[in-house]
């Protein structure tokens, strides 16, 4: 039997590498794989779609749900989570030390639907006391200077918008000239005088967001272009086996501590920590251990405004043989 040819774009991550190396096999497929930075390949995808399978924006997934083609199934594994708290800088000027004192600031923010930005204004509203419409969301280039958006996006009117294209948000926020950042990534301008974090102890904050919530905050799915997932049955499920075998192997690995695979000296203490507080599955794969979580996505995206339709998790992932795990 032939096996089919699948183009795949994922990033560069130690749970994607087992899968781009043939390491861990797609039952059926012949996988053609390409790593690449996260916001090229989303940049990319969003806008030429030229993957047929690819790692993807849970934000921008759901977004693609309410489009008339609906051109995008998704298998429920996450290559990428992270707690969002520490991803949040402040003008050190500006008298900010709690969400709450965000309230009437400007807060830049370089893709308005990034789940890192989702997840923060929901979390912030629940657990934090900052309404989501309260502040001024700026939108431009983290690094550079940008003009327009990389991929397609949306502008609720129930915030309030500014656009910038002459000084990078990187320098807005060092000069002043917005007072936070919610960012993917940190700022070149972090650490430095003008430039620090608005949680300062950022684990204890996010640690007591997981036990208050049991939340470890994805930031993508895999998603697979419909007419293939269609005209194969079973894909989805080998997709969906060969990524939950790939994150073990990159969890096995972390443990293996005889010649460390990372620059971390305390590779394995930092799992071991890991797992006494967020627990051994703290990446919990398939939809019934992440069904709460997905709720509450769901829910901060129809508030935001960037969806209407308040989907269920079995609506985000229709396979009925992936459900079930």
């Amino acid at each position: 039997m032939t096996a089919l040819r699948l183009t795949i774009g994922v990033s560069d991550s130690d749970r994607t590498r087992p899968i781009a190396s043939g390491e861990v096999p797609i039952a059926g497929v012949k996988a053609e794989v390409t790593l690449m930075g996260v916001q090229a390949l989303f940049n990319k995808q969003l806008s030429e779609h030229t993957f047929d399978c690819c790692e993807f924006p849970i934000s921008s997934y759901l977004r693609s749900m309410e489009r008339p083609d609906r051109r995008y199934v998704a298998v429920p594994v996450f290559p990428s989570r992270h707690f969002r708290l520490s991803s949040v800088f402040i003008n050190t000027s500006k008298g900010i030390r709690t969400p709450a004192d965000l309230a009437g600031k400007r807060i830049g923010v370089p893709v308005f639907d990034m789940a890192a930005a989702v997840w923060l204004r929901g979390i912030f509203q629940d657990h934090f006391g900052l309404a989501r419409t309260a502040p001024i969301y700026v939108a431009g280039g983290l690094e550079a200077p940008r003009v327009g958006d990389e991929h397609p996006q949306f502008y609720p009117d129930r915030f309030t918008h500014e656009h910038r294209s002459d000084k990078s948000l990187a320098v807005l926020l060092a000069e002043g000239e917005i007072d936070a950042l919610y960012t993917a990534r940190a700022p070149s301008t972090w650490p430095s005088a003008s430039v620090g974090r608005l949680f300062e102890a950022p684990i204890e904050a996010e640690l007591d967001y997981f036990l208050k919530t049991g939340i470890f905050p994805p930031m993508h799915l895999v998603a697979v272009k419909r007419e293939i997932a269609d005209s194969n049955p079973g894909l989805l499920r080998a997709i969906f086996d060969a990524f939950a075998k790939a994150q073990t192997i990159a969890r096995d690995r972390l443990f293996d501590s005889a010649a460390l695979g990372t620059m971390l000296p305390w590779q394995l203490e930092s799992l071991m920590f890991t797992e006494r507080r967020l627990g051994y599955d703290y990446w919990p794969v398939g939809l019934a251990k992440n069904r709460e979580m997905l709720k509450v996505i769901v829910r901060y995206m129809v508030e935001d405004g960037l969806i209407t339709t308040a989907f269920s998790p079995e609506q985000m992932f229709p396979d009925s043989d992936i459900v079930k795990t």
